[in-house]
């Protein structure tokens, strides 16, 4: 969790298994990006494997492309939760509803969510960005967390 207590953004909102696909997918890569080179290139071999090498280098171009916006030109850091955590946190809800809307094809909503990420003058690049990830997101047909959280049962994390 957060460094900064007084940051809601790590305050738990619910479970990675409540998400479908695509948006448990754009959590945990994101947690997985934050977490050093190592996870970053776990992030490149998955999408390499799945999506072949020219198009998974793509996807971890425009992902990359997010994780720098953000991180460069957020309104405030995003907060994650640890890599195995199985709560959700605020920043990461949204994160994960940006990815979605942008592989809906949602441009004006994806767009509003952009500006509540960065700066507004970097808001149409990282919606760029996150239409070209939400697709490869969507190519991967991931399956939902949830389909799994019945057999392997919800552990109780704490914090």
């Amino acid at each position: 969790m957060s460094a900064h207590p007084h940051n809601r953004g790590g305050a738990a909102v619910g479970f990675i298994t409540e998400l479908d696909g695509v948006e448990a997918a754009s959590v945990i890569y994101l947690r997985l990006w934050s977490d050093g080179a190592d996870a970053r290139a776990q992030v490149r071999d998955d999408f390499i494997t799945a999506l072949g090498h020219h198009q998974g280098e793509k996807a971890v171009q425009s992902f990359d492309s997010i994780c720098a916006l953000c991180a460069t030109h957020g309104r405030r850091p995003l907060m994650r939760h640890a890599v195995q955590c199985k709560c959700l946190g605020a920043d990461e809800s949204c994160f994960a509803n940006f990815i979605a809307t942008a592989s809906e094809g949602a441009r004006e909503d994806t767009m509003l969510i952009a500006t509540l990420l960065v700066r507004a003058d970097v808001a149409p690049l990282l919606a760029s960005c996150a239409f070209d990830f939400g697709l490869a997101l969507k190519r991967m047909r991931l399956g939902a967390p949830r389909d799994y959280a019945a057999v392997l049962g919800q552990p109780t994390t704490l914090h």
